[in-house]
């Protein structure tokens, strides 16, 4: 196998990679140019029939390469149990991680992104009241549609939990809020960004992006002082 000169891996080892590390790395370009993955940050995982396929941490996302990307075991969702590491054994695997787990257990996600977009961040800080996170809130808009069993007219709401230090500081944070917001399929942390799935890669993908609008036009109006109807009257 030929290493890429655009991967971070350096050593190789004697494992399969198939069509959906291929794909981790394509979203992770992808998640790169929207500017949710700049300065090593953000993740993405996907699950299939073999296992649950995870993008490295502390790495240029756009730069990952198939044999970067750890396989864990899809059975057991309570730790990660590795099937097969990243060729390079100096690759750590994601450090959300046991995030992505919860969302696989609690959900039974197919994926699972985190992105670190600036709109996320904005507007934790717009909601937040008297330094403590709020919820996110809309109502309105056409983009909504997008999101499972939303429409236009309904009001969305994405809870916001407090950062860490440490981004697995965040596992339980992030397990309160789903398991106290079961339509919803997102959580924001403040400061940092938002945790997105969906039934597969291709629902993650798109509902995260709808979820990004959402948090851009309320960002947006509230800079340029236009009213927006946030909630149903």
């Amino acid at each position: 196998m030929n290493q890429s000169s655009n991967s971070p891996v350096t050593q190789q080892k004697q494992w399969d990679y198939g069509d959906t590390d291929e794909l981790v790395c394509e979203l992770c370009r992808h998640f790169y140019s929207l500017g949710w993955a700049s300065g090593t940050g953000g993740g993405i995982s996907i699950r299939d029939e073999d296992g649950i396929h995870v993008a490295p941490s502390g790495v240029q996302k756009e730069r990952i390469s198939p044999e970067d990307v750890f396989l864990l075991d899809a059975r057991v969702l309570d730790r990660a149990e590795v099937l097969r590491p990243a060729a390079n054994s100096n690759l750590r695997m994601s450090e959300c991680t046991p995030l992505f787990m919860a969302a696989y257990r609690l959900r039974n996600a197919g994926a699972v992104l985190h992105s670190h977009s600036i709109w996320a961040m904005l507007t934790a800080h717009l909601c937040s009241h008297n330094g403590e996170p709020g919820v996110f809130r809309s109502c309105n808009l056409e983009m909504q549609k997008g999101l499972r069993g939303r429409g236009c007219f309904e009001t969305v709401e994405v809870p916001i939990i407090p950062n860490t230090p440490r981004e697995s500081q965040l596992t339980d944070s992030l397990t309160v809020a789903i398991e106290a917001n079961p339509d919803v399929d997102a959580v924001i942390v403040a400061g940092h960004g938002v945790y997105v799935w969906g039934k597969d890669w291709g629902h993650a993908k798109t509902q995260a992006e709808c979820y990004d609008y959402l948090f851009r036009a309320v960002v947006e109006a509230h800079r340029l002082g236009l009213p927006i109807h946030l909630e149903n009257p």
